[in-house]
C-alpha cells in the first residue's frame, strides 16, 4: 500500500515521541542518535534466573497510551504488598537509590515479548542491563532504546555484585567499544552480539531515529516525485 512520504515521516516522528519523549526540529545533517560507546552509573542487583517481562511490568499496568510513567510500576508486584507498601528488595533500598545499572542472572526479560519491560526498565532512570544471558526479543527492545546490554559470566557477575554490595557508590562502566565491564579497579569481559556492537557505535540503534535523520532526503525524495500531491 502507497504510503505518503511526509505522512510517513511525521507518523514516524510520533512514534518517536512516544518511546523517548519530545524533541525538536532536526536540523539537515545532524545526527539524530548519539554513538553509545560506554555508559557509567551506580548498579543494583536484582537477584534470579529466568525473570520474565511479566515480573518486570505486570500486565495489569499496561493499559497506557504512552510509556510514560511505567518506571513506577517496575518490579511492582515483588516490591509491593497488596496495600502499596513496600517490601524488602534492593530497588526500594535508599543505598541503591539513582542506580542506572541493573544487574541479575540467566535468561532475563524472557516470558512475553511485550516493549513494556525494557521501556519501564527505561523509564525508571537504567541505561544498561548486567546479565548471564538475555531472551532474544527483549534484548533487541532494549537495543533500540540505546540500552546496552552486557552478557558476563556467573562468576564475573558476582564479582560485580559483590563490590557493588560492599560500595553502593561504586561505579560500573558498561563499554561497548572494548567489550568489558569495568567496577572500581576490576574489569572483566563482556560480549555483545556483532549487530547491536556496530549499531550502538555506528549511532544506528534505533530505526525510526535512523529515518528522522533522513527526513531531508525524504523531503527531496517526495519533492521530485510527479504524483506526488504538493
Amino acid at each position: 500500500m502507497y504510503q505518503n512520504p511526509r505522512t510517513l515521516a511525521t507518523t514516524e516522528k510520533r512514534r518517536f515521541h512516544l518511546f523517548h519523549g519530545p524533541i525538536g526540529p532536526i536540523p539537515s545533517g545532524v545526527m539524530a542518535l548519539e554513538k553509545i560507546t560506554t555508559v557509567s552509573g551506580k548498579g543494583v542487583h536484582v537477584p534470579g534466573s529466568d525473570i520474565d517481562t511479566d515480573r518486570i511490568i505486570p500486565a495489569r499496568f499496561m493499559k497506557c497510551v504512552t510509556f510514560d510513567g511505567l518506571g513506577d510500576y517496575l518490579f511492582y508486584d515483588v516490591r509491593h504488598e497488596e496495600d502499596g507498601s513496600k517490601k524488602e528488595h534492593p530497588l526500594n533500598d535508599d543505598k541503591f537509590a539513582g542506580s542506572s545499572v541493573l544487574i541479575s542472572g540467566i535468561n532475563f526479560g524472557c516470558g512475553s515479548s511485550r516493549e513494556h519491560a525494557p521501556q519501564a526498565i527505561y523509564r525508571a532512570g537504567f541505561r544498561a542491563v548486567i546479565a548471564q544471558s538475555f531472551a532474544e526479543i527483549f534484548f533487541g527492545n532494549c537495543c533500540t532504546l540505546g540500552v546496552p546490554c552486557a552478557a558476563v559470566s556467573g562468576d564475573d557477575i558476582a564479582k560485580i555484585v559483590a563490590a557493588v554490595e560492599a560500595d553502593p557508590s561504586t561505579e560500573i562502566t558498561i563499554d561497548v567499544e572494548k567489550q568489558e565491564v569495568r567496577f572500581g579497579d576490576d574489569s572483566v569481559p563482556a560480549n555483545f552480539p556483532d549487530s547491536a556492537r556496530d549499531a550502538f557505535l555506528g549511532a544506528k540503534w534505533d530505526p525510526i531515529g535512523e529515518l528522522l535523520d533522513g527526513n531531508s532526503e525524504i523531503e527531496s525524495t517526495a519533492g521530485q516525485l510527479s504524483y506526488f500531491a504538493q
